[in-house]
């Protein structure tokens, strides 16, 4: 896959037969980002933005590394490979066409759908006793964050970033995914 995506959506399930609220907020975020990278290719999701900020790549790999925060706190496996979407962090420049470092879309989206069972599959068997725990950090500077009380920061910072997709596909002049 060299820059063009796929779409899916992929909820899971409880023992009890129904997705925890955080994993189905994950699951829908993750539906919406499918939708509006489907057809972007790697030159295209290079592309600045109208205006400045963000461009479809490191709008993608910033989610990623958002992840691999979160997968950390829920004690499993990132998402991928850390050292790769390091260059995502935040504060840090979105790559443009003639970077070297920016990493393939298509692998960018990859990485988000085969993770996704996985990474919501933690979502839904965390233990209370771990959400309770301090947070290793606090976008809002709160010494008392606990990790579920990030999650939920970070659950609002996805659906943040996925509603972005949706207007810097506009801005490449595709249709918009979402009617």
């Amino acid at each position: 896959m060299t820059g063009m995506t796929s779409t899916t959506t992929t909820t899971t399930t409880t023992a009890m037969g129904a997705a925890s609220p955080t994993s189905l907020h994950f699951a829908m975020t993750c539906g919406v980002l499918n939708r509006n990278v489907d057809g972007i290719t790697h030159a295209e999701s290079l592309q600045p933005a109208p205006g400045g900020g963000s461009n479809l790549n490191w709008v993608l790999g910033h989610v990623l590394h958002t992840r691999n925060l979160m997968t950390g706190m829920l004690g499993v496996d990132p998402v991928i490979d850390p050292a790769l979407v390091k260059r995502y962090d935040r504060g840090t420049q979105p790559p443009t066409p003639d970077c070297d470092d920016a990493i393939d879309f298509g692998v960018l989206v990859k990485a988000l759908n085969e993770s996704q069972d996985d990474f919501l599959a933690a979502l839904d068997t965390v233990k209370p006793e771990r959400l309770g725990r301090p947070a290793p950090f606090s976008p809002r500077e709160d010494p008392s964050e606990t990790i579920g009380s990030l999650l939920a920061i970070l659950a609002f910072h996805e659906a943040y970033h996925a509603g972005q997709t949706g207007s810097l596909r506009r801005a490449l002049g595709k249709d918009g995914a979402i009617a």
